[in-house]
């Protein structure tokens, strides 16, 4: 039997994965609530989904599942352990164009990073798409200039 993933969820207590699946052949969605086992608020949270992901009883329900959704549930958990609330653990999903990223600890940064990529991904256009255009040639001048003092000329001749 095949299955297909509709949506994806946690549960705190006990800790689990939450799956609402269709089953493909007589389309009946069902709930499956998978328990994350032997996870803690120091666990890997990457090899941890890998984990689950592979588990030959859940295998087959978490196919169409993605590696980095399984990892944003398990961030979620971990950060619920530490005693974080759920809306800071999803604000540190969120992108923010004004916030300084060079401020944020590694595992934040990460999780930005990983946002962004997705993003890229998702705008990305390939040579096979229909709107594709091989040289896009923009202008990002300007009509106002700022001048800046650095921008001016220097007596010194240089």
């Amino acid at each position: 039997m095949s299955f297909e993933a509709k949506r994806c969820g946690v549960q705190f207590s006990p800790p689990a994965v939450v799956l609402i699946y269709e089953e493909k052949e007589n389309k009946h969605v069902r709930k499956r609530v998978i328990p994350v086992r032997n996870f803690s608020k120091y666990s890997d949270y990457s090899m941890a989904a890998e984990r689950l992901k592979n588990h030959p009883r859940h295998r087959d329900y978490l196919e169409n599942v993605s590696q980095g959704q399984l990892e944003k549930l398990h961030i979620i958990l971990r950060d619920h352990m530490q005693g974080l609330s759920l809306e800071h653990s999803l604000d540190s999903f969120r992108l923010d164009p004004d916030q300084d990223l060079n401020k944020l600890d590694d595992d934040e940064l990460a999780r930005k990073k990983g946002q962004m990529d997705g993003l890229f991904e998702k705008n990305r256009k390939h040579k096979d798409d229909p709107d594709f255009v091989y040289d896009v040639e923009v202008d990002f001048t300007k009509t106002t200039q700022e001048k800046c003092s650095w921008d001016e000329e220097s007596d010194d001749g240089f």
